[in-house]
């Protein structure tokens, strides 16, 4: 597959010729240099290697590069929900340094085990059981033996375009194609259907159709007969597809009514990102599994979590993760600190007044530019599509990536998702003067290109 097509249906990719022009033009000799450097050392792959810039630091909303380009950054991974740096949560971290940095298998330590009691207590019925590892992918992994251990089954059933970390098993349950052409055999059993998408629905004006997603969904349920697990992401986070109550409802009342697990991938919008600490409370149902991760380690350190409700307690015989770094209490620390650190500051409610910022901001994008074709904001997470021409919704790839680089060159990053949508996930301690400056910036550069 070219690298073209890679663009037109991924996002802003690390290989085109707007890339190149942007870093002749910005990057100094002693930045050029230095990710020379990266090239030769790095194995090379989409999105990253060869990089777009370097970072000498980041602190709050910025990164600021080796040349003292200071830059927002609206996309940060999803780890920087309380922006770089924090010093609440750098505090906690040197203080467990100091008291104790690594904890062994076999052995359970004070400060593990109390992360895990408050991630249980923040669910919404009483003992639900946590499992900690080194990344999202390994407790989506976890999630799967978990399903399958539970109820016997292997079969899952999973979105295109979803993404669920880039493993072997998370791959198969994924659906972009930058992850999986070329591998050759995944995970057997991993059936996928259509997403939800509200602005190109196959089936006509979403909503309007009757949820026939979901109609397919039941009918290979029906079918099959031994799904295990369906897993999404009840917000999709790179390109900010948002359901309606009823799509949850009724997609809880199917996996009800047929055996099947929900497992909730929740890596990149936990911890307050959609005005909740968790993005399922703005729905009427829970999940049997949440993942979460990113956020949870404060830009600090890695560390994903495993939640799942008390009845799929059924591993006792099996070891689900066993990793090395299973209960870091540095890692637990930052965790611990991130939840009161949100819980103290009014962090949610924070990000309702930014949230009303962004769809005010987003309703007058709208009204403006016949260009922006659909606005989706839920909490501090927004998606602006960009497109040719309503009706068709045909996408306004090349000038998305135009106006990724024009804000670049402004002091603002965010990521391209699906080829030409601009997503916009801002440190969730932004103030509220700092996101005006931001949607300043994507505004102006809309009018230049669009």
């Amino acid at each position: 597959m070219s690298q073209k097509v890679f663009n037109k249906t991924e996002g802003d990719i690390n290989l085109t010729d707007e890339r190149k022009r942007w870093q002749k033009k910005f990057l100094s000799e002693k930045s050029k240099k230095l990710l020379e450097e990266d090239e030769k050392y790095f194995i090379h792959q989409a999105l990253s290697t060869p990089c777009l810039d370097t970072v000498a630091a980041a602190e709050g909303i910025y990164i600021t590069d080796e040349d003292g380009r200071k830059i927002m950054d609206f996309h940060g991974n999803s780890v920087h929900q309380l922006g770089y740096a924090n010093p609440y949560l750098t505090e906690a971290m040197i203080r467990q340094l100091g008291e104790l940095s690594f904890s062994p298998r076999r052995y359970s330590n004070r400060t593990a085990t109390g992360l895990a009691k408050k991630l249980s207590k923040l669910m919404p019925s009483e003992s639900w059981r946590v499992l900690f590892t080194p990344s999202g992918a390994a407790s989506n992994s976890i999630a799967l033996k978990i399903a399958r251990k539970a109820t016997g089954r292997y079969k899952t059933i999973s979105l295109w375009d979803a993404f669920h970390g880039a493993n072997l098993d998370t791959i198969s349950i994924g659906g972009e194609a930058h992850f999986r052409s070329g591998i050759g055999p995944l995970l057997p059993g991993c059936e996928h259907v259509m997403p939800y998408n509200s602005y190109r629905c196959p089936f006509g004006k979403c909503r309007e159709c009757g949820l026939k997603c979901l109609d397919y969904m039941e009918y290979v349920c029906r079918c099959e007969g031994d799904i295990g697990a369906v897993i999404m992401e009840p917000v999709r986070c790179t390109d900010v597809q948002i359901p309606p109550v009823e799509y949850y409802e009724r997609l809880r009342d199917i996996c009800d009514r047929y055996g099947i697990l929900l497992i909730f991938d929740e890596i990149p919008t936990a911890f307050g990102r959609t005005g909740k600490m968790f993005a399922f409370e703005n729905y009427s149902i829970e999940p049997d599994i949440l993942v979460v991760g990113k956020g949870l380690g404060g830009s600090l350190y890695p560390i994903s979590a495993v939640i799942a409700r008390p009845g799929l307690n059924v591993c006792r015989d099996i070891s689900l993760g066993h990793y090395t770094h299973e209960k870091s209490p540095l890692g637990c620390a930052v965790g611990l600190a991130v939840i009161e650190y949100i819980e103290k500051n009014n962090i949610l409610s924070h990000v309702s007044e930014l949230s009303r910022i962004m769809k005010s901001r987003g309703d007058k994008m709208k009204k403006r530019f016949e260009a922006v074709g659909d606005v989706r904001v839920i909490g501090a997470l927004m998606g602006i599509e960009l497109v040719y021409d309503r009706k068709t919704g045909e996408k306004a790839v090349d000038e998305a990536e135009k106006i990724l680089y024009c804000c670049l060159e402004q002091g603002l990053s965010f990521k391209v998702s699906q080829g030409n949508v601009l997503t916009l996930a801002p440190p969730l301690i932004i103030s509220k003067e700092e996101l005006e400056k931001a949607m300043d910036i994507v505004e102006g550069a809309i009018e230049k290109y669009l």
